[in-house]
């Protein structure tokens, strides 16, 4: 069984910026990619960000492109966000892949942390 935890959610004002963690546990496993997607009330969970092992090759959705850095470092994944926009408002969720991928989907991502909420005000 794998767990993943997310760590960092919060509130913050409009141009401010928070730190997403999400740290795997449970029995030996190395996720070939990771990912972070967010999900606002009333709409689908969207791809925000994802980071494969191989070369830490990184990929992000157009609306977080600049303002968002996902970064990989013992075994832990970090979402830096700055300049946040209230757009930004939702549950973050960390996923693991089994797959190298630059995929966007959900469905390619195996494993899931319970969200962290974060809330920007304007």
């Amino acid at each position: 069984q794998v767990q993943l935890v997310e760590s960092g959610g919060g509130l913050v004002q409009a141009g401010g910026s928070l730190r997403l963690s999400c740290a795997a546990s449970g029995r030996a496993f190395t996720s070939p990619t990771m990912g972070w997607f967010r999900q606002a009330p009333g709409k689908e969970r969207e791809f925000v960000a994802a980071i494969r092992m191989i070369r830490s090759s990184a990929y992000y959705a157009d609306s977080v492109k600049g303002r968002f850095t996902i970064s990989r470092d013992n075994g832990k994944t970090t979402l830096q966000m700055n300049s946040m926009k209230p757009e930004d408002t939702a549950v973050y969720y960390c996923a693991a892949s089994q797959l190298v991928t630059s995929s966007r989907s959900t469905d390619d991502y195996l494993y899931w942390g319970q969200g962290t909420q974060v809330t920007v005000s304007s």
